[in-house]
């Protein structure tokens, strides 16, 4: 097996399971009205973030999971209420309200679970079996770089839409992660629902 094979292999699944572009809509929802210095830091903070959960999971993932008796779906409907909570917040309160405590915004929920959901992680978890650390590691890393190009260039968006554009698509994105969120838990429930069955 080529190289280069072997690292699309393990780099397409992950690409998909982050889905950086689907991502996009609901990241500039979410940090519309930031200023110019913490919009220009946040691609950073969650990439970071996502990178070092991550490594984590890639460390003690299984570990951690068979020890505390916690299943995909678990992490599935927890990632999933801390998106519907999100999203909520966003339609019911105003700008003001809404921006006030974001300091940990690129940690959650951007950087876990918008970009390291539980499908994420889960394929980091298979690309260790069936790849090996090195590759595993290596798309992660690569995956990690294109999300931040994408997040990078959201500010773009926004200044295009302009102010009263960006707040009314910003209310329309967090609807789409309430939808998002409700799918979310649903999968997971289900998936625990068929298990017992």
């Amino acid at each position: 097996m080529s190289i280069v094979r072997t690292f699309l292999q393990a780099f397409i699944p992950l690409f998909v399971a982050i889905d950086a572009l689907g991502v996009l809509p609901l990241y500039v929802g979410l940090t519309e009205g930031l200023d110019d210095a913490r919009a220009r830091r946040l691609p950073r903070d969650a990439t970071l973030t996502a990178f070092c959960i991550s490594l984590l999971f890639l460390i003690a993932g299984k570990l951690v999971f068979s020890f505390m008796g916690i299943t995909e779906s678990d992490f599935r409907v927890g990632g999933g209420v801390v998106l519907l909570v999100l999203s909520v917040h966003d339609l019911l309160f105003t700008e003001a309200q809404q921006r006030n405590p974001e300091p940990l915004l690129g940690v959650v929920p951007i950087g876990i679970p918008l970009i390291m959901g539980p499908a994420a992680l889960t394929t980091i978890m298979l690309n260790v079996n069936s790849y090996g650390y090195l590759w595993a590691v290596a798309s992660l890393i690569a995956n990690l770089a294109l999300v931040l190009l994408v997040f990078s260039q959201a500010r773009t968006i926004t200044r295009k839409l302009g102010r009263a554009g960006a707040r009314a698509v910003a209310k329309v994105f967090s609807l789409f992660l309430a939808g998002i969120a409700v799918m979310m838990i649903r999968s997971g429930i289900e998936v625990m629902i068929h298990a017992h069955v």
